[in-house]
């Protein structure tokens, strides 16, 4: 018997579930009955028109997202709006749209444990524990198997994650050695102070602006190196990790797919060559 867009929405809310979500945030079902049969399922980052494409290319019933579609309140989907338009295909195609957002991050496992697996990490905890569990919260703090220079764990970074157009870039003494790393996927610079109250010895996550990073560094050698990566690469390795769940959980009878498509918005990227400055 084929499990409906119910039964895997009951899937999900289990292992994400809906109230860890931000108060801000929309997450859930964007469009869908869940009544429908679902036999195919995409996971992605981002609901765009690439990723919307896909799914309709694979025949999926369901387009699992991590980013929601309709964040800030809207008064309408009309078909001529870039996110309206995304609705109404997906709807005539007979496919359903949900969102695994902050929930997910906040989850155990969740988005940070797997960032910290393509890492290699071995999880200890959260970074910021929820304030009802301490075992779920954003972020996660692990450890290596064993210490290596910073100049060999952002090699190590770039080597596990998409490459993109950002690219890796650290912050730090390259010789420093890292052991205890904390991880954040997604933009992760509210959180600097907790990586410093944390002692870990380098900071990984996205989208790090200049004077924050800069004014954690200026806090003393003590201050975690920083490891700067794109938003969508962080937040990738966590398709794989819902894609896993609902593949435990169907047994086989649906097919979970993960997205190849780069959903990234930067699509250039150039390294200054003719003038160097030096710290």
């Amino acid at each position: 018997m084929t499990p409906t867009l119910g039964d895997v929405l009951a899937v999900l809310a289990q292992a994400y579930p809906p109230p860890l979500a931000e108060s801000w945030d929309a997450v859930g079902l964007v469009c869908g009955d869940p009544t429908e049969p679902v036999s195919r399922v995409l996971v992605c980052v981002d609901p765009v028109e690439s990723t919307v494409d896909e799914a309709l290319e694979v025949g999926a019933q369901l387009l699992l997202a991590h980013h929601p579609l309709l964040l800030r309140g809207v008064h309408g989907v009309p078909a001529d709006d870039p996110k309206g338009g995304l609705v109404h295909r997906l709807v005539r195609a007979g496919a359903a749209l949900v969102c695994a957002h902050t929930n997910a991050d906040s989850a155990s496992p969740g988005v940070s444990d797997a960032l910290a697996a393509a890492l290699g990490l071995a999880v200890t905890g959260p970074l910021v524990p929820n304030v009802t569990d301490a075992t779920i919260g954003a972020g996660r703090i692990g450890t290596l198997p064993a210490a290596e220079p910073l100049s060999a764990f952002v090699r190590r970074v770039a080597d596990a994650l998409p490459e993109t157009a950002w690219g890796v870039r650290g912050a730090g003494d390259p010789d420093r050695p890292v052991r205890t790393v904390a991880v954040c996927g997604g933009a992760g610079d509210s959180y600097l102070a907790a990586a410093r109250a944390a002692g870990v010895d380098a900071y990984v996550t996205a989208d790090l602006r200049h004077h924050p990073a800069g004014e954690h560094l200026a806090t003393g050698r003590d201050a975690p190196a920083l490891v700067d990566v794109a938003h969508w690469a962080s937040e990738w390795p966590w398709c794989a990790q819902a894609a896993g769940i609902l593949r435990a959980a169907f047994n086989g009878t649906v097919d979970i797919l993960v997205s190849t498509r780069r959903t990234d918005p930067w699509t250039l990227g150039e390294t200054s060559g003719k003038r160097r400055t030096t710290a």
